[in-house]
């Protein structure tokens, strides 16, 4: 698609948004647009990021990763501690299915070649595999949400918050430390054997800061991903009266229950998603459509395969590289800092099966 049509397209949307659901919507959708663009656009990639790490010793992603981290805490720690009504954290419980999820999330997103939003940024740039598995981790999504109590049956401790234990000043001075030090090992793993900065993926990871700092101020929440795309699934499933939401502990939550009857325009995850797609779709409208490797056909059931694994995980982690580790570790949350150990010891065995299976 040519980028005028997509322009009309898109801009008719958004007007539509702020007219007939709500102008933050709209605003929503234009912050989704924005982080669409950038991660196509600079292309970056959490999983290629941490995959370039352990098979290149390339610590630029990561980097990246963390600066992004850095910058985002630095603005949504105060402002979480000045407007504790309005805002609210990434919040999830340390649990057996933390641990799981993100150990099964990191390796299934090398194998896909995606995390939630590289998912979505490269469904949007057309990359075949992707497209494949984002109804797929819908999928898997909406299936961990419906099992999730019986995990945390398992062990779970209450969520746990920084800024609400400690004050903005002494989290963000944690979170940083925290940060410099995952730096420090990450240099030293690395031997130097590359250059330490990638400028492209500098200005994007400040970039994303500053939309993802957007979002939890428009939305008053953090930026998340998964959760919508359960509750696409969630609705199809509803409706094709395959499974009853009032007998699910999940979807039958109150503030779940009233998401999933209302119209998903009014779902700010959903709207941001959206919008990531159409960001992706504008990078892609500008350059000429990449050739795709071909793939065989275990290749593909492999990949679709860890892309319904991707969404089950998702759900039981509670987020991904977004959800868990960005705006759980930019907002304060314990459970974001337990994620990535585990998702990079998933991700060590998720290159070897990449590789294993030649992607």
């Amino acid at each position: 698609m040519k980028r005028f049509p997509l322009a009309i397209l898109i801009a008719a949307f958004c007007v539509f948004l702020a007219w007939s659901v709500a102008l933050r919507q709209a605003l929503l959708f234009l912050v989704g647009i924005g982080l669409g663009a950038v991660l196509a656009g600079a292309r970056f990639g959490f999983t290629t990021g941490w995959r370039r790490l352990i098979e290149q010793r390339d610590p630029s992603g990561v980097l990246a990763q963390l600066v992004l981290l850095a910058v985002a805490a630095a603005v949504s720690m105060p402002l979480l501690a000045a407007y504790p009504t309005d805002l609210g954290a990434a919040l999830g419980p340390p649990s057996i299915s933390l641990l799981v999820g993100a150990f099964v999330f990191g390796a299934c997103m090398q194998v896909a070649d995606g995390c939630g939003s590289g998912t979505l940024y490269k469904a949007g740039l057309g990359i075949p595999l992707n497209m494949a598995i984002l109804p797929v981790f819908a999928i898997g999504s909406f299936l961990g949400s419906a099992t999730l109590d019986r995990w945390l049956a398992l062990g779970a401790m209450p969520p746990y918050g920084l800024v609400t234990h400690f004050g903005a000043p002494v989290a963000l001075l944690l979170t940083l430390a925290g940060l410099a030090l995952v730096g420090f090992g990450v240099v030293r793993w690395s031997g130097r054997s590359a250059p330490l900065w990638n400028r492209k993926l500098l200005w994007g990871a400040v970039l994303l800061a500053a939309l993802a700092v957007l979002n939890l101020v428009i939305a008053g929440q953090p930026w998340g991903i998964v959760y919508g795309f359960g509750l696409w699934a969630a609705k199809i499933a509803a409706a094709a009266h395959l499974f009853d939401p009032s007998a699910n502990p999940f979807w039958s939550e109150p503030v779940n229950a009233a998401t999933l009857a209302q119209s998903v325009f009014l779902d700010v995850t959903s709207i941001t998603n959206i919008g990531i797609l159409a960001g992706a779709l504008w990078i892609a409208a500008g350059k000429p459509a990449a050739a795709a490797k071909p793939m065989n056909g275990t290749q593909w059931a492999v990949g679709l395969v860890a892309g319904l694994l991707l969404g089950y995980s998702s759900r039981l982690a509670f987020g991904c590289n977004i959800g868990a580790m960005v705006s759980g570790i930019s907002t304060g949350s314990l459970h974001g800092w337990i994620w990535v150990p585990m998702a990079f010891l998933g991700s060590l065995i998720g290159v070897r099966v990449r590789r294993h299976y030649a992607f």
